[in-house]
């Protein structure tokens, strides 16, 4: 009984120098050391915020992996743009993502599977020379079986093919699946979370990014993993709503560059691929790819979604199945509403987890009394992630609007400086508005006490959500 109190008070320490938030620190020092046989085996699962290792193999300019992209990064930079007017909010943005804002990028708005697994399809059919292929999750079922086999009979065609997938994501994926992948002579890893000294019971980071390149020359990026119900929707809670980006042009090689990062923490290995200039496109659309996770020193994706707020000036529209940010962002969701920015926020009617569906009903109130829209999507699962600002600007990625997204996974995120790009993306949204119910002030108000104590219960798990 000592010794498990001793062990509380250790972690309770550790908690106190790394938790990012004080009510998270407060919450787990209390935890540890009133209920330590519970609290101490949680935190070392779930409790940390920091993923040892990946980060400080980013941090230390004379690592391997340092010194090899570095080279890497100085070739993109030769197709850098210099932002706008309209996009100079981007340059702090820039600087978090470590990556140019890239000219020459030709964008195509995918929306819902077919449309999106037509294109990943195509893709593979006419790589030549290479395909980066990442998930975070991977079924063994209809869609993901011919997804398998369209990747071994390009392994078989000459073309060399590496294929990450997370290791909790992707838990289900059977060893089957992997060896016929391997056979064929597809380079296939885990990406592991629980890799790399302190992190052996770490369960709480995950490689939740989906990204393909081709080439080099094109990739995808967007909210779609390999799955019967992205295609076929899912018993419960209907069609799948979801948006994915492709991109042809330079900015395919800064998904290659952020590919190979997790591709050498998954195997210690570099694959050497080319990185020749690539042909521009005539949209000469401008992108910025920008990767986000536990091993930023900063909370990238959450400075990346307040930076996008305070830009606005006529609008801010988002898309996110979770809904439970951090008090930064909605502080700044009501400031943009107060200030008169027409802020609108597209959830799922129907929820696929209850924690977070009701720890949303905890501070949706102050949201819309301060003017912030929130609309509720009815034909189906809404599963995209994307966010329009004003007229000028748009983006796709894997961020969801909450903790786990803006602190806890490794996340990736295309924004495009781009009118008519932006013009696309407001015709989704005004689409998707069309098949959802606006909330009202009082439909939070008039709840049930059942419903307001689970509500404020569930957003005690925020910071794990």
């Amino acid at each position: 009984m000592v010794l498990a109190h001793l062990v509380g008070l250790a972690s309770s320490v550790e908690a106190l120098m790394s938790s990012r938030t004080s009510e998270g620190a407060i919450a787990w020092i209390v935890s540890l050391n009133t209920v330590p046989y519970v609290a101490v085996p949680t935190y070392w699962v779930f409790g940390r915020n920091k993923f040892e290792g990946y980060a400080m193999s980013r941090r230390d300019e004379d690592s391997g992996i340092t010194r090899a992209l570095s080279g890497k990064l100085n070739e993109l930079r030769s197709h850098r743009v210099e932002s706008t007017r309209s996009s100079h909010y981007l340059d702090g943005v820039e600087r978090l993502a470590k990556l140019p804002l890239m000219g020459g990028n030709e964008t195509t708005l995918l929306i819902d599977g077919e449309e999106t697994f037509e294109s990943l399809f195509a893709g593979i059919e006419a790589a030549e020379r290479y395909l980066l292929v990442q998930f975070y999750i991977v079924r063994d079922d209809d869609i993901g079986t011919e997804f398998q086999q369209r990747l071994i009979q390009k392994a078989r065609e000459g073309v060399a093919v590496y294929f990450l997938y997370d290791e909790i994501g992707s838990y289900a994926l059977s060893s089957d699946y992997v060896k016929e992948l391997e056979a064929a002579g597809v380079n296939v890893h885990r990406f592991h979370s629980t890799r790399g000294p302190g992190n052996r019971f770490q369960l709480n980071f995950r490689n939740h990014r989906k990204v393909m390149v081709a080439d080099g020359a094109t990739a995808w990026l967007g909210g779609f993993n390999i799955g019967d119900e992205y295609l076929h929707g899912e018993e419960g809670i209907g069609p799948w709503r979801d948006t994915h980006l492709k991109i042809a042009g330079p900015a395919a090689l800064a998904l290659q560059l952020v590919f190979l990062e997790d591709w050498h923490w998954a195997t210690e290995e570099l694959p050497e691929l080319p990185w020749e200039p690539v042909v521009r496109s005539e949209q000469d659309a401008p992108v910025l790819i920008l990767p986000s996770g536990p091993a930023d020193r900063f909370e990238t994706a959450s400075l990346m979604v307040q930076q996008a707020i305070h830009s606005a000036r006529e609008r801010i529209w988002f898309s996110s199945p979770y809904f439970v940010p951090d008090e930064g962002v909605q502080s700044m969701l009501k400031l943009a509403a107060i200030n008169g920015v027409d802020v609108r926020i597209l959830i799922p009617e129907q929820p696929d987890n209850l924690l977070l569906y009701y720890a949303a009903y905890a501070f949706l109130g102050p949201l819309l009394d301060a003017g912030v829209e929130i609309h509720r999507y009815e034909a189906g699962f809404l599963h995209g992630k994307a966010f329009l600002v004003d007229d000028v600007s748009a983006a796709v990625g894997t961020v969801n609007l909450d903790n786990r997204s803006f602190r806890l996974n490794f996340e990736i995120t295309a924004m495009v400086m781009d009118p008519t790009f932006a013009a696309d993306v407001e015709a989704m949204f005004e689409a998707d508005f069309a098949r959802s119910r606006r909330m009202e002030l009082e439909e939070i108000e008039n709840q049930p006490l059942w419903h307001r104590v689970a509500a404020r219960g569930a957003y005690l798990f925020a910071p794990v959500l």
